[in-house]
């Protein structure tokens, strides 16, 4: 089987953890012997369903994700945006079924790694288990940023943020392109802000207006960066792309 240090994409993921978490040359080595399954996905595909019981954990190596939940009449609340390197579903080691799904939202390329190789992965090494803990905490403050943003935050400045913290997130991987030309559709957003695709297209209307977004369609072309973060308050410091 495979490992994990063949393939694109695993450096970013052992250069996020490394950053963060003080690892050893033996850990870093154990990451990348990790055997894993890769295959090519295409876009707005199911990884994973909510209540499967999934015996792998998803590594994202290239492309575009969101964890997801539907209401009964088929409408979609994405739930979390993952850019490459993230590991969406470290959760499914400890829970006996997915209380949601798990898609992709662009062509994309994934790595499963199956639970057992990652508790014994983990069991060997603690600082790795502390590297993926502490992901799954991070996980946690993008949820409490987005439930503040869905309560409390008017339309605009809730998809600015938004957008501002996608651009952050695939920065920090070394993104830039796709971090200048987010690969998001107008459902999709509207999908992860609560809002009706009409309401999205008028504020990104306003947004190109102010020259903050450009023109772009088939993605969100990013003009200024700065500018969108200043409209919006946004302040990268409860993604914890640093070392503490």
């Amino acid at each position: 089987m495979p490992t994990l240090g063949r393939h694109p994409g695993h450096a970013r993921l052992l250069s996020k953890l490394a950053t963060t978490t003080a690892l050893s040359e033996d850990d870093l080595a154990a990451l990348v012997a990790l055997p894993v399954t890769v295959r090519d996905v295409g876009a707005d595909a199911d990884l994973i369903r909510q209540g499967e019981r999934p015996a792998h954990c998803t590594l994202l190596l290239e492309g575009f994700a969101c964890r997801y939940k539907l209401a009964d009449d088929g409408r979609r609340q994405i739930l979390s945006l993952h850019v490459p390197s993230d590991m969406p579903d470290v959760q499914s080691l400890h829970t006996v079924a997915m209380d949601h799904g798990l898609a992709t939202l662009r062509p994309s390329r994934v790595a499963s790694i199956a639970h057992n190789h990652l508790v014994d992965l983990m069991s060997a090494r603690p600082a790795v288990a502390a590297a993926l803990w502490r992901e799954t905490l991070v996980d946690a403050a993008i949820y409490r940023e987005w439930l503040f943003g869905l309560g409390r935050r008017e339309a605009i400045v809730r998809l600015a943020h938004l957008v501002s913290e996608t651009v952050a997130r695939f920065r920090s991987v070394d993104l830039p392109n796709q971090a200048a030309a987010l690969p998001l559709k107008q459902i999709q957003l509207a999908d992860a802000l609560g809002l009706s695709p009409v309401h999205v297209n008028r504020v990104l209307k306003e947004l190109r207006e102010r020259r903050l977004l450009g023109p772009g369609r088939s993605a969100i072309e990013v003009r200024d960066r700065l500018g969108l973060a200043e409209l919006c308050g946004f302040n990268d410091g409860y993604l914890h792309l640093r070392a503490a």
